[in-house]
């Protein structure tokens, strides 16, 4: 496992909703290579503080080292998270 996607949203977030499938699709691709977490923003406000979540959707993609690669606001299309993520790979 090599690089994180982490998928800030909350139950109530219509564009979250949209950003869902995108997020399953990759996870599904990417197999081994992507470790996805979701993080409810309404019960993880403290996360959401440490990765300066401001709105959402907000993706942050992390290298195997844990920094951050990218962040992404709004929802994002597959081929621009899959370039991060082959980015964070590569680093």
């Amino acid at each position: 496992m090599s690089v994180t996607l982490k998928d800030f949203y909350a139950d109530w977030c219509g564009p979250c909703k949209t950003q869902d499938p995108i997020v399953e699709e990759l996870q599904e691709d990417l197999g081994d290579r992507l470790s996805v977490e979701k993080i409810d923003v309404d019960e993880n406000q403290d996360i959401a503080n440490e990765y300066q979540v401001r709105s959402i959707p907000t993706i942050v993609i992390e290298g195997e080292d844990g920094s951050v690669v990218e962040k992404f606001i709004g929802v994002t299309q597959r081929e621009e998270l899959e370039s991060a993520i082959e980015q964070a790979e590569a680093a």
